[in-house]
């Protein structure tokens, strides 16, 4: 009944995170750029009361044994890197990578993060910057008299001045792409930063060889976050941890009467 107790517990904590992780992933449903996470959960030690394979005699041995788990926990809540929809914004400084890839994001400390948010601005410099003022990297730097702004798919960002016919090249946009994403160490603000789980950054121009994805200007990838499947899962989580408290008070009861045995 002990095992019982502790094992019902240990439910109970691995569905309260898995809630958490559901509420943080309906907070962010309308957020640009958000990936979802899954949560994901490990059984416990087993207790091995009968070991499988043991001599149940001179010639026989047990076939199955008498094991007995001690619960559950949760070992990660991985990133899922789905492509989200696409929403029009007719701002040619809205980005979308369609396919693999990232952003590169130079914050102010120097550090180089990542992100799949593409809505960008302009600062006082003409730079292209996120709502946060951080700069792109490369960076890309626009003139104030400079007009008809273009970002094409491979990345090369042009623009008009007035009484010229030519484009002018103001830079070109690379991105990063990892081995694996899912190993990335969220920051917030929609940004990541590498870890030894993910390796390290390979660059690359849109649509190259290196597997990347091509540039779609003038939208915004929203999150892929599915509100319908999220709501399904905290349903069943709530089932679950409701399933796990009655098992802890039928434990109790339990114990209620053995205590009551010498009465």
């Amino acid at each position: 009944m002990i095992r019982a107790l502790y094992s019902a517990a240990s439910g109970m904590d691995a569905q309260q995170l898995n809630v958490d992780n559901i509420a943080h992933n309906l907070a962010n449903a309308n957020t640009s750029g958000f990936k979802a996470r899954r949560a994901q959960f490990h059984d416990l030690l087993y207790q091995s009361i009968i070991a499988p394979g043991a001599a149940a005699g001179s010639q026989t041995v047990v076939p199955t044994g008498l094991q007995l788990g001690l619960g559950t926990r949760a070992v990660s809540n991985e990133i899922s890197f789905s492509q989200g929809s696409f929403s029009g914004t007719e701002n040619p400084l809205d980005l979308v990578i369609e396919g693999r890839g990232f952003f590169q994001i130079r914050r102010p400390s120097g550090e180089i993060s990542y992100s799949r948010a593409g809505q960008f601005h302009l600062d006082r410099d003409g730079n292209m910057v996120t709502a946060d003022g951080d700069a792109l990297e490369p960076q890309i730097t626009i003139p104030a008299q400079a007009s008809g702004v273009n970002i094409a798919t491979d990345g090369t960002v042009s623009y008009s001045l007035p009484n010229q016919t030519n484009a002018q090249v103001a830079g070109q946009i690379q991105l990063a792409n990892f081995t694996n994403p899912a190993g990335l160490k969220s920051l917030g603000r929609n940004l990541y930063a590498p870890t030894d789980a993910s390796g390290e950054p390979s660059l690359g121009n849109p649509g190259g060889q290196e597997g990347l994805g091509t540039l779609l200007s003038g939208y915004v990838e929203q999150s892929n976050v599915s509100i319908v499947e999220e709501f399904v899962n905290l349903i069943v989580s709530q089932r679950a941890y409701e399933a796990n408290s009655k098992v802890a008070k039928a434990a109790d009861e339990m114990y209620q009467q053995v205590n009551n045995l010498t009465r």
